[in-house]
């Protein structure tokens, strides 16, 4: 992937940037798409469904629960055990599956309305070309670089699903990377470390001056739900900004699109977007706030880095209230959120992908 700097950004404090990644096997990360490929096969029988579940995985099991309101039918378990053979897990898992249809309170709330108190953010920048922080879009990158190892390269059949990136970078420079990598036990873990220098750290990072820790603390043989539990919503800050921008307390997985933090979440950062991409500010962060049982966002407000080339500072809350309709309604609308495409979205990052409708210029 063609990553390129442009200058640091001032809405994200000049410090040392710690961000972290995973490839799809990462337990947390397993539960986020079978809870989102749990929702977009809702959303292929009925585009009205709506769904808040959570996934819970653990030694062998895997439990799926929350509340489905939807005239459609299929076999869930069914579903979580083919999407967790088709991540690179070959071992059984027995799926307990307790889904129940939304409470009578909830189901008299008007349509469209905010079912809970919800706050996001949506940021962009103009650092990258992805629109994110550069040392986000690099874990991403190796995380991303170590799926694809294991999945196209037959030199790399030793590697197992589950693995995490971390890269802190200082300014411009990447000053440490911190992998974690699942293994075969017959591979030497000096060959592992090797591997990740050479074809993951180097080609994107360099390795000169750049501290390394690839699985420091010995072999990873014992991985996944053998060795570890997961739970979907757990990695909020890998779904969104890397933890370097607020994201608030809610996921996004395992949520139908009209949910407001679901919905609001992905028009933030398309409104960001906007705001950058029109050459109003170098950076942009969108802040929205839903409250129970209104459709409509109590709260709204936009700040940004002013370019140097512009004199008077423009009133960007004004502009995006003009130009963006937050109800999420609309924003399903005008984004397309109803078509089934969220388990793909589940890894390697929801904002900054090129595909999906939040990320498209305007």
């Amino acid at each position: 992937m063609w990553i390129k700097f442009i200058r640091s950004d001032s809405l994200v404090p000049v410090m040392r940037k710690a961000v972290e990644s995973t490839t799809t096997g990462q337990p947390d990360k397993v539960c986020d798409q079978i809870a989102d490929a749990i929702v977009d096969e809702y959303l292929r029988r009925d585009r009205d469904a709506r769904l808040d579940l959570r996934v819970l995985g653990s030694h062998g099991m895997l439990m799926i629960g929350g509340e489905v309101d939807s005239a459609a039918d299929f076999d869930v378990a069914e579903l979580a055990r083919q999407v967790y053979r088709e991540i690179g897990y070959l071992d059984e898992i027995e799926v307990f599956a307790n889904v129940e249809r939304g409470s009578e309170d909830m189901r008299r709330m008007p349509r469209g309305a905010s079912m809970d108190t919800v706050v996001v953010n949506g940021y962009a920048t103009r650092e990258t070309r992805e629109m994110l922080p550069l040392p986000l879009v690099m874990a991403h990158t190796m995380a991303r670089r170590l799926d694809d190892l294991r999945r196209n390269d037959l030199q790399f059949q030793w590697l197992q699903p589950d693995g995490k990136v971390q890269v802190l970078m200082e300014k411009d420079r990447v000053t440490a990377v911190t992998m974690l990598v699942s293994h075969a036990p017959q591979i030497d873990l000096r060959d592992v470390q090797n591997a990740m220098i050479d074809r993951v750290i180097a080609p994107l990072a360099g390795e000169h001056g750049v501290q390394l820790h690839i699985n420091a603390a010995g072999p990873f043989t014992a991985f996944g739900f053998q060795a570890d539990s997961g739970i979907s919503g757990h990695k909020t800050h890998v779904d969104t900004y890397g933890g370097l921008i607020p994201h608030g307390d809610h996921a996004l997985c395992g949520k139908d699109p009209l949910k407001a933090e679901r919905a609001g979440a992905y028009m933030a950062r398309f409104a960001a977007r906007h705001l950058v991409e029109q050459g109003l500010v170098s950076s942009a962060l969108v802040n929205v706030v839903y409250t129970l049982g209104r459709a409509e966002p109590i709260h709204v407000h936009a700040v940004g880095t002013p370019e140097k080339s512009r004199g008077a500072k423009l009133d960007l809350t004004e502009i995006i209230k003009q130009r963006f309709d937050f109800r999420p309604e609309a924003i399903a609308e005008r984004l397309d959120l109803r078509t089934p495409r969220y388990r793909e979205a589940a890894c390697f990052g929801q904002i900054g992908r090129a595909g999906f409708p939040w990320e498209d210029p305007l």
